[in-house]
């Protein structure tokens, strides 16, 4: 069936959301604050609309933005779409939020007639291109219905994880724990490495064959020996997500104090200038505290004035 979708948010994730839908076969609707990116997803066969005019005929939106203020924007701001859809439709959640937040805005949405998917997704930009995302999703049986076209077009795994919002951020949270104290060992790895004189293309070759390996660790130790911090996934990414994390957890009792130590190492690198820079680019705390030179760097990099220690 081809459905009319929007997909609100076309940064590295959601870009490759929205041509993954387009390339199912839908009308879709792709929107952003940076009128270019919405232009050139027109030009490779998206549908032109403005999204308050728009959402009354869409039958799936797509939030892929940053947080939580955001997303809330998006759904009920000045020109909130979720007055202005149609009956039935659902809103599809991808931003990483808190849970108490994913289960206040079901209910709002529930009261306008909309559906509401909780919808975290994890994978980077490659996957989402690819229409390979994994979706750790909960909601009603209707809310996954309706959302089955564009999760069937985007997601390679979808992890149905109860049957209202709340679980699927519940999970993303955990994910993000892991996932950014990984980015941040494996620095600290590559680089304490780099003082006993292994290198950093050694380093890969072998730790990502051996029982230190993980999933950041193969992704984003190639950034940092091509010495290329193009941004797939910022630095600034992660002081908000561990940041949620952290808040979930002091909401739980709970003492997370590796993670804590992870978010201190982004907060370092962001304050020093590398927010938008590839989150592998945390490297460059431990390289520059240490006096060394990641590959592609040079001594006036090594030796740049104003770090924090």
């Amino acid at each position: 069936m081809k459905l009319k979708i929007g997909v609100v948010g076309l940064g590295s994730m959601g870009y490759g959301i929205a041509q993954s839908v387009l390339r199912a076969g839908h009308d879709t609707y792709g929107f952003d604050v940076v009128p270019e990116q919405q232009a050139r997803f027109i030009s490779e066969g998206g549908s032109e609309g403005i999204l308050p005019d728009t959402a009354t005929m869409l039958d799936a939106v797509m939030v892929v933005v940053l947080n939580a203020a955001q997303c809330e924007h998006i759904l009920f701001g000045d020109t909130g779409i979720v007055g202005k859809m149609k009956a039935g439709s659902v809103v599809i959640a991808c931003a990483t939020v808190p849970p108490d937040f994913a289960r206040d805005m079901e209910k709002r949405c529930h009261a306008s007639g909309v559906h509401y998917l909780d919808a975290p997704i994890s994978g980077g930009a490659a996957k989402a291109a690819q229409g390979c995302l994994s979706v750790m999703a909960s909601g009603t049986p209707l809310a996954f219905a309706a959302a089955k076209p564009v999760l069937d077009a985007t997601a390679e795994t979808v992890f149905e994880l109860g049957d209202s919002a709340g679980a699927g951020s519940a999970m993303k949270a955990v994910n993000q724990m892991l996932a950014g104290v990984h980015i941040a060992m494996m620095a600290e790895a590559m680089t304490f490495g780099m003082t006993q004189g292994v290198q950093p293309q050694q380093f890969l070759e072998v730790i990502s064959k051996c029982a230190g390996s993980s999933w950041m660790l193969e992704n984003r130790a190639p950034h940092i020996i091509d010495g290329d911090y193009t941004p797939r996934s910022s630095v600034d990414i992660w002081p908000k997500d561990l940041g949620i994390v952290l808040d979930i957890a002091k909401t739980a009792n709970f003492d997370a104090p590796i993670t804590s130590v992870a978010l201190k190492q982004f907060l370092t690198a962001s304050s020093n200038g590398l927010g938008k820079e590839d989150d592998a680019a945390v490297a460059k705390v431990y390289a520059r505290q240490s006096k060394l030179a990641l590959p592609g760097e040079d001594s006036s990099d090594v030796h740049a004035p104003g770090w924090d220690d």
